[in-house]
């Protein structure tokens, strides 16, 4: 059977895709305390957890080519995608139940083709929404957060936050590190190992760039590995009050209409 991440372009799921899985609860260790300030701190930066909770529907575009609508409250997903060999792909699913349809050049598909196509609409919104939203997600079921003291890097010292996963997810071994700029208590970059990692090799680093309001809440649009100068831009972003059932039903194209901030 194909292998649904291969309807994606193969350098697109950057993650190991343990993030959006679970929803939080941080693991007692000697530092919890500043590990649960910080978080703390983090979320009133981002809006607070009462405007993140009030948030309905997201809408934003994964590096160039692949865009997502998601109602937050209830897990109704639309993704619009491009596979490798160019076909287009409109997929309506729900991400709680994993049900849905779609289409792939206007034709419906059915059976193995379309469990294929749902398995890799999964796979992306696991992926996207977690390159988008980290840092709400600090607080999951399954993580184990700590504190893992400071780092200097370009004239500021972050606070470091260590997240590890207890058996959730997609790839529960990948680890990651939140470095929390200390003035605006937002989140600056972070640093990962994938689970697929060989031992040796040096942690990769992405920073968070952008930060602005969408709505009620706080979320950064640029990404830029600072090794290799390389960007990946999440373009179109909006946070909306509503948007048309018309939008998780249909496969007709959906104009990018709202305001982004």
């Amino acid at each position: 059977m194909r292998d649904s991440r291969s309807l994606l372009r193969p350098w697109i799921l950057l993650l190991g895709l343990c993030g959006l899985t679970a929803t939080f609860a941080g693991t007692a260790t000697a530092d919890s305390t500043k590990a649960e300030t910080l978080t703390a701190q983090v979320m009133e930066a981002l809006g607070g957890a009462e405007a993140w909770q009030a948030t309905r529907f997201i809408r934003f575009t994964f590096a160039g080519f692949r865009t997502h609508h998601w109602d937050k409250h209830t897990g109704r997903h639309r993704l619009e995608f491009k596979d490798r060999e160019g076909r287009h792909h409109v997929v309506l699913h729900n991400v709680v139940n994993h049900q849905g349809k779609a289409w792939r050049d206007g034709t419906l598909l059915e059976g193995e083709e379309l469990a294929q196509v749902l398995e890799a609409a999964r796979a992306a919104w696991i992926n996207d929404t977690y390159w988008l939203l980290m840092p709400y997600k600090l607080r999951d079921p399954g993580v184990t957060l700590t504190y893992d003291g400071q780092e200097t890097i370009d004239g500021i010292t972050y606070d470091k936050l260590h997240l590890s996963f207890a058996g959730v997810g997609l790839t529960p071994g990948d680890q990651y590190w939140a470095y929390i700029n200390p003035k605006t208590h937002l989140m600056d970059r972070w640093a990962y190992f994938l689970q697929s990692y060989e031992e040796g090799k040096e942690a990769t680093h992405w920073m968070w760039t952008g930060w602005q309001r969408y709505g009620e809440i706080m979320l950064a649009s640029g990404r830029k590995n600072p090794a290799s100068g390389r960007e990946l831009p999440l373009a179109g972003i909006a946070v909306l009050d509503s948007i048309p059932d018309r939008v998780f039903e249909s496969p007709e194209s959906v104009a990018m209409k709202g305001s982004e901030q």
